[in-house]
This record gives C-alpha cells, structure tokens and sequence, in this order.
C-alpha cells in the first residue's frame, strides 16, 4: 500500500471502514491523496473504540470526507469519534424475478446477521399455517454454521441453500419478502438494499439500523418486530402472505428507495468536488514565475532564531557575520512573539549589504499552537485565535508559514485545525531538523502533498551553529509574491550536522542564563564550520603535505 500510495498520484483515497488494524487505516496512514471513507455498521469496534482509540483518532483526523451509509451509523461513530457525518446510502443493484400467477410467496433469509437471528426466523416458520401458500429459501454463506435441521413440518417448504448452488443476490432476487432479525450485534442493512431493488418487502426487527430504512421520511416500506419475537415475525409473515394488497403498496414504496450505482455514483463526485476544491491552485503566477526564472539562486534559511527570542542566545550580528559566511543569500528571522531582532536584522543587513533578511514572527495562538508570519512590519501580540493571527498576518501583507506542524513536541495546530485554515496556509515546514521523530516530517510531506501546498524548510536554529542545516534553493526574489512564485520551484537541500550537539549548545545556553539576554557584539564573527573553516582546514592540509 505504501508503494502504492506513494508511486501513483491520486486525487481521492476512498477507504471503507477505516478502523485500526486494517488495510484501510493503513491506506490513511500512507495516503498522498485527498482522503474519503464510508462506515457501514453501527456496532461498536471495542478494539477501535477503546484499546486503540487515540491511534484511530490520528487516522480519523486525516478524512477530509465522513460518510456513514445510516443516520444511526453516524449517531455511534460521533460518540466515540466526533466529526461531521453525512449520509450517502448504497446502492443495490439486484434484478427482480417475473411474478408467476399463483405461485407460492417465497421469504427469503440471508444468513449475514448473528447465528442467533436463524434461530428466530426457523421459530416464526415453524408457526406460518400450512394451509397458506408461502416457502422459503434460507441461504447460508458461512460454512463453519451447519445446516440445521428441519422438522417434518418445514421440510417440505424450506430449502437451505449454500454459495456453490446459488448467490445471494439471486435468492433476494427471486424472493416477495425479506426477514432481516438481527438483535444488534451484527446486522446486515445491505440485505434490505437488495430487498427494495428486488421489488421484496422487508420484515426487520425493530432495531436503528433497520428501522430507519423501512420507516423513513418517504414513507413505509416494510414491517417491524420486535428484537428475538418469533411470534410477532410470524404473524407479520403472515399478514403479507395474505394480503396481496398490502405486499404490493410496501414494494413499491420500496422501490422508491431504491439506489442504482450511478445515484451513488453522482452524490460521490458531489463530495470528492467539494474536498478537491480545498486544494491549492499549483499554478500560482506564471507570469511572476517567468520574470523571476531568470535571475541567480540563492540559498534561503526560513526558520532562524536570535537573542530577541527567550530561548536564544544568538546575537543578531553573530547570525548575520553565520549567514554570510555559510554562503546564504536570504534568512528569515522569526523568533517567538517578537519582531524586534528581525527589524534589527534587516537594518543590519541593508546597511552592510551580503544578505537578505525576511521579517518574520513565531506567533503563539491562544490553543492552536504556533504559526509563522514572514514579511512582517509589525509584531503581532500573542495569545489570539488562529485565526485573529492569520488575519492580522494577512493586513500586513504577509504570508502564513507553518512549522513543524506534526511534532507533537512542539506547539502545533492538530490535523483538524490545520484542515479548518488548510486555505489560508501559504507555505508548510516540510522538513525540520529539530523534530524528535522524522515520521513528523513524513506527515508534512503528505499534507502538503495532498493539498497541493507549496513545501518549505528551515533549521529553527536557536544557534547560530544550526545556520543552513536545511536550505530553500531558489531564484531571488523582492518582496512576498515573488518569494511566493519562487518557492514553488525551490529545492530542499538537506546537509548533514550533529544536531544532538547543535540541541545541546542550545541547553547549555539556556542553563547558563544566556538565552533571551541581547548583549552588544564588538567584533561580530561567524560561529566556525562556514567558508572561513572549509579555508583554514584547506591551508592545514597544505601545510601537512608540505
């Protein structure tokens, strides 16, 4: 699935019942694509719902589409797993047998519920008068259940019926009546669908998944008994064994109901247009792209930190003197909820020339985690909704950058809320050396993929060591559109560093007071590993060979 997922570019993954452990959670795990699912039954999955739940929670948060194929599917799966469910009932596509003058009503029973409800389909039979022209087909699918034993007085009028004689859909097919008797643990809905494409009326117990289906808003369309009550079944056998006027009216109010592939088929492109329509415009602006393709590249750093920040150490000309020595063309400056050491950086970075400073902030929202707005002029105050933040970015003009958004280390938007401003998010931090696990990163990878985000990078350097140890390879740029057209060609380029020794420089900082403390550089110099150390180790090996 994984090979599959990756290697073939999909717009909508449909899966069915995507409950852990299954190929379809696996599906959801792995998916590029826009991600859909159905959910048939309303029974419980303990296992989903209880052992497993917070991993079947992360998988679920991945739908962009719930649909449940019953109201009361909908009313369990919200319980346990909240969301939004809508309604998309199957199709049945099963041929109705030519009515006989004169024959005999056939029941028909499919045994795809619990083994509990053949038991109470053979009492109600058992007590059907004889003198009424009825028989019955019961087809048993599964062969670990064995053929039951008739009494004299069913022998002649009950067939049991198994996969190598005939299909299930046949025996639907050529049935009057349907007995659906499921207590609730494992009911079968689908055998309704093919009772009301037959043409066959449905007798259910009365229990929510059956129910609805023969008693909704176009009417009535089967009967009801209650759960286990072999006498009520056998008497409502018997009422539409006797009356012909009656089984007719249910047939056809059946028959409305009834669902052909191709309605199904046209309320699914309904739903996978309106997820598709989530989805970024890749295209962007040809025209700016074209202008910009044909200045140089530069090397752009999009996640840098300086002492402005509480958690950093790193002056603001010890970071630029890094920069430029590391060969960038462009940092941004985004430390937490301050611009000052971006506004700093970019006037330093004017006056002495060599390097481009994009202002940025790292925002903290009220409960949906951090987001970045680059191209800023003005701070913006934490402690806002995500959206607040996202607006306030916007009236400056700027661009909304997300980091690290699945590193649950971090504080970051959970998949729902990155799905609700999925819109609004310009460019998503595909990869982040810091994250703990790069499972975190793969995720990213995937939602932008799937939303046809424009990928992004950055080191999320609180040291000045960290500098470049992820680049944006891209054409200069002036000014956010054109950032933007550029980032949408740009490589990733990874290049290795010890970050376990890059994390510890940041807590020794951080132990010993420094972090958050902006002291005056005198004689800013660049933190070793640039050009001047490739240089040096250069001349040491001259003078070795010498």
């Amino acid at each position: 699935l994984e090979g599959l997922l990756t290697a073939v570019e999909f717009d909508v993954v449909h899966v069915q019942d995507p409950f852990a452990p299954s190929a379809a959670s696996a599906a959801l795990r792995h998916s590029r694509a826009l991600n859909a699912a159905t959910f048939h039954l309303p029974t419980e999955r303990v296992l989903s719902t209880q052992v497993a739940r917070p991993l079947v929670e992360i998988f679920f948060g991945r739908l962009d589409s719930r649909m449940v194929a019953a109201d009361s599917t909908g009313e369990l799966l919200n319980r346990f797993f909240p969301g939004t469910y809508e309604v998309v009932r199957p199709a049945a596509e099963v041929g109705a047998a030519e009515d006989v003058p004169g024959a005999p009503t056939r029941i028909a029973y499919c045994a795809r519920e619990e083994r509990g409800a053949l038991r109470i389909l053979l009492r109600a039979l058992r007590r059907l008068p004889l003198d009424l022209a009825w028989e019955a087909d019961v087809w048993i699918g599964d062969r670990s259940i064995q053929t039951p034993r008739l009494n004299s007085r069913l022998r002649e009028r009950v067939r049991i019926l198994r996969p190598e004689e005939i299909e299930a859909e046949d025996v639907i097919a050529g049935a009057d009546l349907l007995v659906a008797a499921s207590g609730g643990p494992q009911p079968a809905p689908s055998l309704i669908y093919g009772a009301f494409a037959a043409g066959a009326v449905p007798v259910v117990a009365q229990i929510d998944p059956y129910e609805e289906l023969v008693d909704d808003e176009a009417g009535e369309s089967g009967l009801v008994f209650p759960p286990g009550d072999s006498i009520t079944l056998a008497g409502q056998l018997e009422r539409l064994v006797t009356d012909d006027g009656l089984r007719g009216r249910l047939a056809k109010a059946g028959a409305r109901s009834a669902r052909s592939f191709g309605d199904v088929a046209d309320e699914l492109e309904v739903v996978y247009g309106r997820i598709a329509a989530r989805r970024h415009d890749p295209a962007g602006k040809p025209d700016v792209r074209r202008r910009i393709a044909r200045r140089r590249t530069i090397d752009c750093d999009l996640h840098m930190h300086t002492d402005h920040s509480n958690d950093c150490a790193t002056p603001v000309e010890v970071l630029l003197e890094t920069a430029k020595d590391r060969g960038m063309g462009a940092i941004a400056v985004t430390d937490h909820n301050e611009i000052s050491g971006a506004l700093a950086a970019r006037e330093a970075a004017e006056r002495d020339g060599g390097i481009k400073v994009i202002v940025g902030e790292e925002v903290k929202t009220a409960e949906q985690g951090e987001v970045i707005g680059l191209f800023l002029e003005e701070k913006i105050d934490r402690g806002m909704t995500m959206a607040e933040t996202v607006a306030e970015i916007r009236r400056q003009g700027g661009l909304v950058y997300v980091p690290h958004p699945f590193d649950r280390l971090h504080s970051v938007p959970d998949y729902e809320h990155l799905l609700e401003m999925v819109e609004e998010i310009d460019i998503l931090e595909v990869f982040n050396p810091r994250v703990a696990f790069s499972a975190f990163n793969e995720e990213a990878v995937r939602f932008a993929a799937k939303y046809r985000i424009v990928p992004g990078a950055g080191s999320d350097g609180h040291v000045a060591q960290a500098l470049g140890s992820v680049r944006i390879r891209l054409h200069d740029f002036d000014g956010p559109e054109e950032f933007l057209e550029a980032m949408r060609s740009a490589d990733i380029v990874r290049k290795h560093k010890n970050l376990v020794y890059v994390q510890a420089l940041k807590w020794m900082q951080a132990a010993s007071g420094q972090a958050g403390g902006r002291k005056e550089v005198a004689d800013p110099r660049p933190v070793r590993g640039g050009r001047r150390a490739e240089t040096r180790r250069r001349r040491a090996s001259a003078r070795g060979k010498s």
